[in-house]
């Protein structure tokens, strides 16, 4: 009888994950990628996402079985703003002084890291990611990020961060004008690095699948983070996320005037819509496609697949 034999990789603590394990690990995304693998998905989808709802977001995750990419009940810092972006993970766990010898000992002499571990997923950071970190929660002397590390971030970034524990200089974060980010809590004290005296958080993994919250977030996972709540879109639904939601505020603005000008009544809106409200539609795209808030090319596009 034949013998299976499983080798499964080393542990790859605090590093990401190698280029063939994040490929191994988001086999659907077809698109392009960053060196190390993570999925890079365009910047016109990026920049297209900002105006998606949750609730649009929501439906079309749900429908692809996607159950477990949404939090809320964070702190929010500039929270009329709009987070998009791809994620870069980092995981933290409460300090551990032997673990963390080792992981700092390694880091400096063969990856060739600098400073403390809290520096290292930010170095990776480039334009258009968010940090998204799970930092257990912790809230006195656990915070890593404060307005220094925040203008960093936002100075490689564009981006402001999800960040499951506490932050500090929380009104030099504020200053930041973009820093739109999510964080679980504000504390004034600084997280402690000493493995030799006082530790609080140990970093044991960089761009690896992570938990935040209830949420299961990869590496390259869009970030929509609004209204009080953070979502993490896999990948190779981004663009069904992005064409799904315009398709959606064209039917209301269209919906929406139409009520307006008492042409329909909201039952005949509310409902499925007959043929002839269908044609209405086709025909107010074609009349209006240069003013409205979607690309011109995705409403040719999307009349192209209509049959009147």
């Amino acid at each position: 009888m034949a013998v299976l034999v499983f080798h499964l990789p080393r542990p790859a603590f605090a590093q990401q994950l190698s280029k063939e394990e994040m490929l191994f690990l988001t086999p659907e995304w077809k698109g392009e990628r960053f060196p190390d693998g993570r999925p890079k998905v365009p910047d016109d989808l990026l920049k297209r996402m900002r105006l998606v709802t949750h609730e649009e977001a929501w439906a079309v995750l749900k429908g692809s079985n996607f159950r477990h990419q949404y939090e809320d009940g964070w702190l929010c810092i500039n929270p009329d703003s709009v987070l998009v972006g791809r994620a870069v993970t980092a995981q933290f766990l409460p300090g551990r002084p032997d673990v963390h010898r080792v992981i700092d000992e390694k880091g400096h002499r063969k990856d060739g890291r600098i400073k403390s571990q809290n520096s290292w997923p930010i170095d990776m950071l480039t334009r258009g990611d968010v940090y998204v970190v799970d930092q257990f929660g912790a809230h006195e002397d656990g915070p890593t990020i404060g307005d220094n590390l925040g203008n960093s971030i936002f100075a490689k970034t564009g981006n402001g961060i999800v960040y499951d524990g506490a932050v500090r200089d929380i009104n030099g974060l504020k200053e930041i004008g973009s820093f739109t980010s999510f964080v679980r809590s504000y504390h004034p004290s600084h997280h402690l690095n000493n493995p030799d005296g006082d530790l609080n958080t140990t970093l044991v993994g960089i761009n690896r699948p992570t938990r935040i919250g209830k949420a299961f977030v990869m590496p390259g996972d869009v970030v929509l983070g609004r209204d009080g709540a953070v979502m993490f879109i896999p990948p190779q639904l981004a663009e069904k996320v992005v064409k799904t939601s315009e398709i959606v505020r064209l039917r209301d603005m269209f919906g929406h005037q139409r009520l307006r000008e008492q042409k329909y009544t909201p039952g005949q809106i509310d409902n499925r819509w007959s043929d002839e409200i269908e044609r209405d539609f086709s025909g107010w795209l074609n009349a209006y496609s240069d003013k409205l808030p979607v690309p011109k090319a995705q409403i040719q596009e999307y009349l192209k697949t209509r049959t009147w």
